[in-house]
């Protein structure tokens, strides 16, 4: 099964647009991993067309909160739409197994000893100094992490966190995960 595990960084930040729907919101950068290629797609808004044959090639969607934040996100600039793809977002699947949310940072250090190499808001300020080329490397290694961190899931069946001094594992369903659905046509090509 293709998937492509992604994230986006934006441009401004909720408290900027008066709102928390992310598709008010602006894309700066995203970073798109193909499973079929093994390769990165990491690019600014003004190509952000170059990413919909791969999503469209793609069985499913990958992402961490992915759900609530970049498939909404992305949606406002796709000409079709992501939601009849399927989506596999790792903190759901967390959120279903323990009951809240945990950042990726934590997933990540606890279980696989990587960290995000910066966050959110420094991307949206790299933004607004026009430093594309640090905010690509920024997004390119969450995408990383969370490969890693969705690799390891796919291996053992959990990740883990950081409970206090001791690590705690969150067992995840991921029985449905690589199971290929039909999907309505929502292709942005003619065919």
């Amino acid at each position: 099964m293709r998937y492509i595990i992604f994230d986006l960084e934006t441009q401004n930040i909720f408290q900027d647009v008066g709102s928390s729907d992310p598709a008010a919101l602006d894309i700066s950068v995203g970073s798109f991993y193909d499973s079929a290629t093994d390769k990165y797609l990491t690019i600014s808004v003004d190509e952000i067309s170059r990413a919909w044959p791969l999503l469209e090639q793609a069985d499913a969607l990958v992402g961490y909160n992915s759900n609530h934040f970049d498939i909404p996100l992305l949606n406002k600039y796709y000409p079709g739409d992501l939601t009849q793809i399927k989506s596999i977002d790792i903190l759901e699947s967390i959120r279903a197994s323990l009951g809240r949310r945990l950042r990726l940072d934590s997933i990540a250090e606890a279980t696989i000893g990587a960290k995000k190499s910066s966050n959110g808001l420094q991307a949206v300020r790299w933004w607004k100094e026009g430093k594309i080329d640090e905010i690509k490397k920024y997004c390119e290694q969450d995408v990383k992490v969370t490969k890693k961190v969705f690799d390891y899931a796919m291996t053992h069946g959990h990740v883990k966190f950081k409970d206090g001094s001791r690590k705690r594992e969150i067992p995840l369903d991921i029985s449905t995960w690589m199971i290929k659905e039909d999907t309505a046509m929502t292709h942005s090509f003619l065919f």
